[in-house]
């Protein structure tokens, strides 16, 4: 049986594999088009993307380790400066009269003030000051509005993020363009879809931006990932105008809600750098879990795990007795205490150099949560499917001529090439995955 033609754009809800592309260093890929469902199992695997390239540090021998977060929606505790913040907003959108006029003319019950007293109802109060949901009268100050838009390219949204860019981030003029915008932030290789979940409720797919406006002005975006399972922020963007209203922070809440509200359940807030001061707002919602960069598995993020990243670069929570989820603090095995990686070698200059060409081959690197040559050896890897510019049709890796010729352990080789995507990914996405060895279209331009 003939392997199925590549889709048209009309057929892709029909097209079973997820396309990648490899390039440079082992542990990076570009994407050309991806399933949500495939996407999401390399977020657990401590992937994330950039536009349309994927990437996988290596925790083990970086200086700034990245480590993947995720927050429980349905569980999230608010801080009084998070409330103080929601209320803060609200009361800017809607102005005092208005509140005033609303407790005059729909009174609340004592049981829903007591409610409202004593339980601080996120979703209900992340949506209070938008237009759909403020009563016809009276008028507020001001008219605000949340919409989820597809991640495309529009004039409207570059301004925002040049402001952004320029002011809040201090990034040079010339440094900002609209190529980097939509390279950065737009035409996703995430595929937009419907999940439809078992009680027949059903929530969007895909790569989006939720577009916030105030007055009909366009003042910030989030750039979501909508996986089956989470909302995965990519990033957030947003007019100086409004910087003294904390939009940063009303925007995780937002996708928290988000995510609570549609049956998403979890919020991926990105990697957390432990050394980076910029990133020490991800770790004020909780409770969070932190991804073990070596099984792949969820440990709890409390005061004293964080208190670990103090004691060396890297860390590896598999090596502690708290199992995988477990709400109570990690505590040393003993006798045995936590190994720590540090950056720091006292190999001679000749040493280190044989070293960085070992590691540039990711079957024999350090790299955590990786299977090695030996184990590689024994995956099949014959029905891979690929595509390549010299015919219109999948193909399948044992039908190439230098297949059966190759060896994994062949550094550079197509067959070690393709391992090594296997490897970075997980040998069990084989089904789900088609190696793309077609040429790129590059856009023109560089406004």
């Amino acid at each position: 049986m003939d392997p199925p033609v590549r889709p048209t754009p009309d057929d892709e809800a029909a097209d079973p594999y997820s396309y990648l592309f490899p390039i440079g260093f082992s542990y990076y890929a570009i994407a050309t088009h991806l399933k949500p469902e495939f996407y999401q199992k390399l977020v657990d695997r401590c992937w994330r993307r950039s536009g349309t390239l994927l990437y996988r540090p290596n925790p083990r021998h970086s200086c700034c380790p990245h480590y993947t977060l995720r927050l429980d929606s349905t569980k999230i505790k608010l801080t009084k400066d998070q409330r103080q913040a929601i209320n803060r907003f609200n009361r800017h959108i809607l102005g005092c009269d208005y509140v005033a006029n609303v407790n005059r003319l729909y009174p609340r019950t004592r049981a829903e003030k007591r409610r409202r007293h004593n339980v601080f109802d996120l979703v209900e109060r992340i949506h209070e000051s938008e237009a759909q949901y403020v009563k016809p009268s009276p008028i507020p100050d001001h008219e605000f509005t949340v919409t989820l838009e597809p991640d495309t390219f529009t004039e409207e949204k570059y301004e925002v993020f040049e402001n952004y860019q320029r002011v809040v981030h201090r990034e040079p003029p010339d440094k900002i363009s609209r190529r980097g915008f939509r390279r950065f932030l737009c035409n996703s290789p995430i595929v937009r879809g419907t999940y439809r979940d078992y009680d027949g409720s059903q929530r969007p797919l895909g790569s989006y931006h939720m577009c916030y406006r105030i007055d009909g002005k366009l003042v910030a975006v989030g750039v979501l990932d909508l996986l089956p399972e989470c909302v995965s922020a990519v990033y957030f963007l947003y007019h100086e105008s409004i910087h003294w209203l904390n939009p940063g922070k009303l925007g995780a809440l937002r996708e928290i809600a988000f995510a609570r509200e549609y049956g998403y359940r979890w919020w991926y807030p990105g990697y957390y750098i432990h050394s980076c001061p910029k990133m020490k707002y991800k770790i004020d919602y909780r409770p969070q879990n932190v991804l073990d960069p070596e099984t792949l598995q969820w440990y709890p993020l409390t005061k004293e795990t964080l208190e670990l990243f103090d004691k060396g670069p890297y860390v590896s929570f598999s090596r502690w007795t708290a199992e995988p989820g477990d709400d109570t603090p990690p505590k040393p095995k003993k006798p045995k205490q936590p190994e720590f990686d540090s950056d720091v070698s006292t190999n001679s200059n000749e040493s280190q150099a044989e070293e960085e060409k070992e590691e540039a081959f990711l079957l024999t690197s350090s790299m955590p949560g990786i299977p090695t040559l030996e184990e590689m050896r024994r995956i099949n890897m014959d029905h891979i499917v690929l595509r390549s510019d010299y015919s219109d049709r999948f193909i399948v890796a044992s039908n190439l001529v230098v297949w059966s010729r190759e060896d994994i352990g062949q550094h550079h080789s197509l067959k070690a090439s393709i391992a090594e995507l296997v490897a970075a990914i997980g040998p069990d996405l084989i089904p789900e995955l088609c190696v793309d060895f077609r040429k790129r279209e590059r856009s023109s331009g560089s406004d």
